[in-house]
């Protein structure tokens, strides 16, 4: 069951991503005074009275700028309309009624989703500030001043009040959800139907049978997984901006941002293409374990070294993420294909493995002594301390006295180091450099 979704939309610099990262209570949006900042969609979790959700900010939208710029902001604020449990509909108190904001109500008129509109920028509760934005015809507006977190309870409380489901932060957490993603036609439905043991998905040899990201619940050794299928991601410039497959694409994007494990499915008589290295990039960047399955192994003219030479081509073609987990399997004839889960599970537990402060520091110590940072302008970074800040993926902060001396070379062998001594294969992690001078 997917979590309810809020959509923020307004025109630009209307304050929409400072609102986001507030709800979010981390910063993830870019926030800066100039319109266009945000472009595309950028998602977050969140969590209200109980209520779990993601909330999704959208670049400003100039309805009537046709260019190719906003026209690609325009099309990600559709889709996130689409996608909307509820839309936020923001303006700006503080400069007040737009002809902008206008556009903005009748794009959103279109669509069959509850609308709540806020006025932001109001830090003392300005209510005569509200009433002409009245005229938009939207309803009753919202104060807000998303700057100083004033407000925002009661806007939260209006979202939660059009969630059709309720799902707790607990059952959210509850499932282990397996997104299965790769280019058209590489097997990923087929895999998934032998998995699941029935055809819940349907299977075609036409690539793009699969439009949307499928939810598929099942067990595995006692635990609950969700399957997510997906649809094949292909290039850009293959994708026509307005047909169905562009949403579909940006649904099987959105899967592998929510899953907490992704299958990549590569077809092993294709080879590893661009856009299969492309799709592994966006993976690794967001942070998830992940299994690379060769499908289609049947159909491999093999011999003694087959799987050698694949293995070395894999290596280089993803030596950005050397960490991967290969697999070799057959949808067709069932080869392998019990491996999936076993790997998943692995890399799952790889993924939110902690280490001990102790450990990671013996860790550290062992590495400085074999091979000291190198010096850079006659200075050299001196390490005080390691220790792991968070899981999914692991994440070290590294204390040092200047970051500005370090080397990313060196990080590099200090990653190295930490997966010497400890299994993280299958997942990335992240190190994170912090100056004494840097503030808490």
């Amino acid at each position: 069951m997917r979590k309810p979704l809020v959509a923020l939309i307004g025109r630009p610099n209307v304050g929409k991503s400072t609102f986001f990262n507030t709800v979010c209570g981390r910063r993830i949006s870019i926030v800066k005074d100039m319109p266009g900042v945000t472009r595309d969609r950028i998602y977050g979790d969140a969590e209200w009275c109980g209520y779990a959700f993601s909330i999704v900010d959208t670049g400003g939208l100039d309805v009537k700028n046709k260019d190719d710029f906003q026209n690609n902001i325009t099309r990600q604020a559709q889709i996130a309309v689409e996608l909307a449990d509820v839309v936020v509909f923001m303006v700006d108190g503080k400069e007040g009624l737009v002809a902008a904001d206008y556009d903005v109500a009748d794009f959103l008129r279109k669509y069959n989703v509850p609308v709540v509109l806020v006025v932001n920028k109001l830090d003392n509760n300005e209510l005569d500030k509200t009433y002409e934005f009245y005229s938009l015809g939207i309803g009753d507006p919202f104060i807000c001043s998303a700057e100083n977190s004033k407000g925002i309870g009661d806007i939260l409380d209006e979202c939660v009040s059009y969630f059709k489901t309720k799902i707790s932060p607990e059952e959210d957490a509850e499932k282990i959800k397996v997104a299965v993603v790769g280019k058209p036609n590489a097997g990923k439905s087929s895999i998934i139907n032998k998995l699941l043991g029935e055809t819940r998905v349907m299977v075609s040899n036409v690539a793009g049978t699969t439009r949307d990201a499928i939810d598929s619940p099942f067990k595995y050794n006692g635990k609950d997984y969700l399957l997510i299928d997906t649809a094949g991601i292909r290039r850009k410039r293959s994708v026509e901006s307005e047909s169905v497959e562009l949403y579909s694409v940006l649904r099987a994007f959105d899967a592998i941002r929510r899953a907490d494990v992704v299958v990549m499915v590569v077809d092993a008589t294709e080879g590893l293409s661009e856009q299969d290295v492309r799709i592994a990039g966006f993976i690794h960047e967001e942070g998830k374990p992940s299994v690379v399955v060769m499908n289609k192994w049947d159909l491999i003219e093999k011999d003694t070294y087959s799987m050698n030479k694949f293995n070395e081509q894999l290596n280089e073609d993803l030596k950005f993420m050397g960490y991967f987990v290969p697999l070799y399997t057959s949808a067709v004839t069932g080869q392998r294909l019990n491996k999936i889960m076993e790997s998943v599970e692995t890399v799952y537990e790889h993924a939110n493995y902690r280490i001990s402060t102790s450990q990671i520091n013996e860790i550290l110590a062992n590495a400085v002594s074999v091979n000291e940072p190198p010096m850079k302008n006659g200075k050299r970074c001196k390490i005080y301390y390691m220790t792991q800040a968070s899981v999914a993926p692991p994440t070290f902060i590294v204390f040092v006295n200047d970051k500005d001396l370090m080397h990313f070379s060196y990080l590099r062998y200090l990653e190295n180091s930490i997966r010497g001594a400890v299994d993280f294969a299958g997942t990335p992690i992240r190190i994170i450099l912090k100056s004494k001078s840097d503030k808490e």
